[in-house]
């Protein structure tokens, strides 16, 4: 698959899906969002394959937004930086949900491989991901609440979820980072593991998933997905976007933004 944004590859029955852009931590661009989006189509087109690694190159997993593209009402919304010239707000904005949602009805059973930074679209993009593993020094944090925005892409079902009211609210309105270990007590990651073992942890259980049976890998997922959405439904997240609209045109939601950059020299 051609992308500039992310690397794809397929070794047998397991995939690896890599966001590429060390150099700025890998941010969730608009570009990166459609990219992402395409990736999830381009795995369930390769009959053979059974397991997909998902991960950033260099220092970060996601970095998530492009904190420069908070100081106007630009396209690239939360985990984004500013979308093409033809390209609405919203649409823009939207391009978020749709790559959540399309990560995670792939086919394939996905890992999250977690390492240095996870930030908020960040967070979301490893959420999606079926099972998550994290290194032992990664950084958490879902900040958009201080960038004045909420937290959008069918963020707040997915974290209720997965790790419960209390703990989302919690996580969600003070922006606070948290550990790897936080992250796996409350169920943001499944596996926590030395930073060292990593790859070796993540390669083990894609080889063990992978030596499964295709139909029972899928029938599983689907079941399971199926079940989660009874409990806590996600289908109310094409919406996300008008908040994030909303908030945008608000100002003391753009002062609290303007407060939170200047404080990071942004």
């Amino acid at each position: 698959m051609d992308a500039d944004t992310l690397t794809t590859s397929v070794d047998g029955p397991i995939g690896r899906l890599t966001l590429n852009r060390p150099d700025k931590l890998n941010p969730l661009s608009t570009q990166c969002l459609d990219e992402l989006a395409a990736a999830a189509g381009w795995f369930d087109d390769q009959p053979d394959v059974r397991v997909v690694i998902v991960t950033g190159a260099g220092r970060a997993f996601s970095a998530g937004a492009d904190l420069a593209g908070f100081g106007g009402h630009g396209g690239g919304g939360q985990g984004g930086s500013a979308g093409s010239e033809t390209r609405s707000p919203r649409d823009a904005v939207d391009a978020g949900r749709v790559m959540v949602e399309s990560i995670e009805r792939m086919r394939a059973v996905t890992i999250a491989a977690i390492h240095g930074h996870c930030i908020g679209g960040g967070v979301l993009l490893a959420m999606a991901c079926d099972l998550r593993v994290a290194a032992e020094s990664t950084n958490f944090v879902i900040p958009e609440v201080d960038l004045g925005i909420p937290l959008t892409w069918g963020g707040i079902p997915r974290l209720v979820r997965e790790i419960g009211a209390p703990a989302t609210r919690d996580l969600v309105l003070s922006c606070r980072p948290f550990t790897a270990t936080e992250a796996h007590e409350r169920g943001i990651a499944n596996r926590m593991v030395a930073d060292e073992d990593l790859n070796a942890e993540v390669e083990t259980l894609a080889a063990l998933l992978a030596g499964k049976s295709a139909y029972t890998l899928h029938a599983t997922l689907d079941a399971v997905d199926a079940a989660a959405e009874a409990l806590v439904p996600t289908n109310g997240a094409w919406s996300d976007a008008d908040q994030w609209i909303t908030a945008m045109r608000d100002p003391e939601s753009r002062d609290v933004a303007a407060r939170y950059l200047a404080e990071r020299g942004r």
